[in-house]
């Protein structure tokens, strides 16, 4: 099944592309615990080969907290992408508030050594709103 991706961002050849749904099934309101999946595609649009290094997120609730998260790869690998190459992976957000939104970047390493940040798009996590 093709997944419909709702926010982009192109840098430098490099599109992410960001598809999230709410999951009321892992969700728990009545406890505050609110909870989203997202699929990310990553697309090499540019004439290099690159790995990807490292995500930087930044995740921020309805009261405006803000969790940075860092860390290598994405989910357990750092892939490398041939130009013309895609990679595609699945992942999820708790949060404390039935609203919020995430943003970030990876870094690749190109292969002659340097370094590429590549935007990830912003994108609002909603719940859909439930009669109390």
């Amino acid at each position: 099944m093709e997944q419909f991706f709702q926010h982009a961002a192109i840098t430098e050849g490099v599109t992410v592309r960001v598809a999230v749904n709410f999951l009321p099934e892992q969700s728990r309101p009545e406890a505050g615990k609110w909870f989203w999946v997202y699929h990310i595609r990553i697309e090499n649009g540019s004439d290099e080969v690159l790995r990807l290094k490292t995500r930087h997120w930044r995740i921020t609730d309805a009261r405006g907290m803000v969790n940075l998260v860092d860390g290598e790869g994405v989910v357990g690998e750092q892939p490398v992408l041939v130009p013309g190459q895609s990679h595609d992976y699945v992942s999820g957000c708790p949060l404390t508030t039935p609203n919020g939104s995430m943003e970030g970047h990876y870094s690749f390493e190109r292969e002659d050594g340097t370094a590429l940040e590549v935007a990830i798009p912003f994108f609002p996590l909603a719940a859909p709103a439930t009669a109390d």
